[in-house]
């Protein structure tokens, strides 16, 4: 019998955001192939869904320290905010090995308590980069102020990492950038968990182009305003914007447009056949980072998808995309499609190359075969 620590900055069900849709269907796919699961999550307002009993041996819950509790001048506000002796406790209580599901659960990896224990590390972004990326983008502030300094803690982080044996990254780029940092460790690349056994993608015409997503989040924000302004003026397609939470600035470019729709806050069905009977998917995004499971979900059950280069790569997913390079290129892209049936070869290219990489059981026996004895 397999044995593993899992250590979640957050609740992982329901799994409604990109790092939650990838811990949750790996601990489900992990618990299927028989290995025996103790949970250790961060909570800070997802409750404890008795879902995750059905997939766990045990499910340990510990608050988050969130406001001033949770920083430091040393450590990122992250991962500072994830301690807790009991935490470190439970780890020490059973002996099995350790997967940290990203840099935020890392407070304990390198504890001398630990230092025999065998400890993984998976990685669904270069955390640095990331915030980075998001303070270069954000106007507010005290906000830009924030990710400047989290990247700067998260830099000099960098070495607490090598306590890990085994190194797990979503994405092809941030796999070759951990074997080049810790060339003495193991690496993999294991592309994100997910919910999606099959391609759907529905063949004919849609009527609409669509992008979805967290229309709240700093990076959906720019990729939104980046169509809503450069993009939809130039074509003469209804354009349907969709997703959590939308910001005031998207609200307002969507009205100055009179082809542009917004739908707030879809329920999940209603998500679902907008991104089904969709004629294409304009997926721009400005942070080539990690995986973005829009993309997936787009892929598994959508007509065409344009993207822009940094939304694929590492995903090895650009032959089954639309690849532009400017706001000309969407726009040109998207004329060129608008009247182009989605066909069964195309849905069949899709299937053979989505199942083939991001093969839930097979990705979990990869996981597996580090574990075992």
């Amino acid at each position: 019998m397999i044995r593993l620590h899992i250590i979640s900055s957050d609740v992982p069900y329901p799994p409604d955001y990109g790092g939650m849709v990838d811990v949750f269907y790996k601990i489900r796919n992990l618990h299927e192939a028989g290995v025996k699961i103790y949970l250790h999550c961060f909570e800070y307002g997802r409750g404890r869904p008795e879902t995750m009993e059905r997939y766990c041996e045990q499910v340990f819950y510990y608050r988050r320290k969130t406001g001033l509790a949770g920083l430091s001048l040393r450590l990122p506000y992250m991962m500072y905010s994830r301690r807790d002796d009991q935490l470190l406790y439970n780890l020490q209580s059973i002996d099995a090995p350790i997967l940290f599901e990203g840099v935020h659960t890392t407070h304990y990896l390198s504890h001398p308590s630990l230092a025999r224990r065998f400890k993984l590390m998976r990685n669904q972004n270069l955390e640095q980069e990331y915030y980075t990326h998001l303070a270069d983008r954000e106007r507010n502030p005290l906000k830009k102020m924030y990710y400047r300094v989290e990247a700067l803690l998260l830099k000099g982080q960098e070495a607490r990492l090598g306590a890990a044996d085994v190194f797990l990254t979503v994405a092809e780029h941030d796999h070759h950038f951990f074997k080049r940092a810790y060339p003495e460790k193991q690496h993999a690349y294991v592309p994100s968990f997910q919910p999606y056994n099959d391609v759907t993608a529905l063949p004919g015409k849609g009527s609409y182009a669509l992008y979805h997503g967290n229309l709240g989040h700093p990076e959906n924000i720019e990729a939104a305003l980046f169509l809503l302004e450069e993009v939809c003026p130039h074509s003469t397609m209804p354009f349907v914007f969709a997703g959590k939470d939308p910001d005031e600035k998207v609200i307002a470019a969507c009205e100055r447009l009179p082809h542009c729709r917004l739908v707030a806050n879809p329920e999940q069905s209603a998500m679902a056949r907008l991104v089904a009977e969709a004629q294409a998917h304009l997926l721009p995004t400005f942070q080539a980072t990690g995986l973005k499971l829009k993309l997936l979900h787009a892929l598994f059950h959508g007509r065409h998808v344009i993207v822009n280069p940094e939304m694929v790569h590492g995903t090895g997913l650009s032959e089954v995309c639309h690849v532009a390079g400017d706001a000309a290129a969407f726009v040109s892209l998207l004329e060129t499609l608008s009247n182009q049936p989605f066909d069964r070869e195309s849905i069949d290219k899709r299937r053979a190359l989505l199942l083939q990489r991001y093969n839930n059981r097979d990705n979990a026996a990869r996981i597996m075969a580090f574990l075992q004895p």
